[in-house]
């Protein structure tokens, strides 16, 4: 079970890294974009790590203070709910 959890985890961060390389390819072509409540879900459903990355890799949304600041943010709650988790079992 805990295998299939991380293994969703790293898909879900690699999506999202991804979602937000897309969005800034489609941003230069002046095509239409990825909402930023969908990049925002990703993030919050897991996909922090690929968000952040995504960020800091594609230079997309960091100018944004609710990326700037919420996707640390939810990082930062993601990894302490993951610490937390983990002493539990």
């Amino acid at each position: 079970m805990e295998m299939i959890i991380y293994t969703s985890i790293v898909i879900l961060n690699v999506i999202t890294f991804f979602l937000y390389g897309i969005d800034k390819w489609k941003a230069k072509k002046d095509r239409w974009r990825i909402p930023e409540s969908t990049l925002l879900l990703f993030a919050v459903l897991g996909g922090s790590i690929g968000a952040w990355l995504g960020m800091k890799i594609w230079h997309h949304k960091t100018m944004h203070k609710k990326f700037k600041y919420g996707i640390p943010l939810i990082l930062v709650l993601q990894i302490g709910a993951l610490f937390y988790f983990l002493q539990m079992a």
